[in-house]
């Protein structure tokens, strides 16, 4: 039996055992894949022990390792010098152990129909996820970013990083207008702070983005509704990522057809 997993601390809230379940489900693999508790202090020793093990294929990363990762695992693709952040480790076709981030198409798919060259841009957060966000907006000619995070310092490096320019204000600012507005942060997930923004400079047209899915009503996204605005939730990310480390785990594209899209949401929502 093929096995693979999802890493981080804390990890119990983690849905991807859902969406991977029901994808080895329907394509009648024999496979399992589950959630692994995993401190900082034991990255090694977790990753020392899997990578031992053939039957492992691999496993999802999320908060707090996707940079601590790197310091474990191979990075033949140069993530680290590009995103900076590592949300996928798989066993490549030659048996070795490598990483790699799924997170920054995954974030893209929902929005790629946008037109966003030379459009105003706000992320909220500076971790892992908003380095994803950031490399995808790198490549899609938006116009200025701001990052609101509570290190105002890092955000400025991070923009400097992937060649964007706008600025790095704190939490706490007034929100700039947009055309897009990511909150690529933990706040408003459970056991988070709550993340309070006033939308008001956000124009009608303007599209919200919180990649947090637990709970999926987000108060961001709740605020964004009732100004009629147009959303997307974090299952439309998590659902992304998941079909692509799906396939680097078990060789197999997952079902990804209307239906199978709609029978998962519902699963993930019930």
């Amino acid at each position: 039996m093929m096995l693979a997993e999802v890493i981080g601390d804390p990890i119990a809230h983690s849905k991807s055992p859902l969406i991977h379940g029901f994808w080895i489900e329907r394509l009648a693999l024999d496979a399992e894949y589950r959630r692994c508790q995993v401190a900082a202090d034991g990255l090694a020793a977790y990753f020392e022990a899997r990578s031992a093990d053939p039957a492992w294929r691999g496993c999802n990363v999320t908060i707090p390792h996707k940079i601590a990762v790197f310091d474990h695992v191979p990075d033949p693709g140069g993530v680290r010098a590009t995103i900076g952040a590592a949300n996928t480790v798989f066993r490549g076709e030659d048996g070795k152990v490598i990483l790699t981030n799924t997170d920054a198409a995954g974030f893209y798919a929902p929005i790629n129909q946008l037109d966003l060259a030379g459009a105003p841009v706000v992320v909220i957060g500076a971790g892992g996820a908003a380095r994803a966000v950031l490399f995808a907006l790198a490549r899609l000619d938006v116009g200025p970013v701001t990052i609101l995070n509570r290190n105002v310092l890092k955000a400025a490096a991070l923009l400097s990083s992937f060649g964007l320019k706008g600025k790095a204000l704190p939490l706490d600012a007034t929100l700039p207008t947009a055309a897009l507005l990511v909150n690529a942060s933990a706040l408003g997930m459970v056991g988070q702070p709550p993340l309070e923004l006033d939308l008001a400079p956000l124009p009608e047209d303007a599209v919200v983005y919180d990649v947090v899915y637990a709970p999926l009503e987000t108060r961001l996204l709740a605020a964004a509704r009732d100004r009629e605005l147009e959303t997307v939730d974090g299952l439309d990310m998590l659902i992304g990522q998941a079909a692509l480390a799906f396939e680097l785990f078990f060789g197999v594209a997952p079902p990804r057809d209307e239906a199978s899209d709609d029978e998962l949401r519902a699963l993930l929502t019930a």
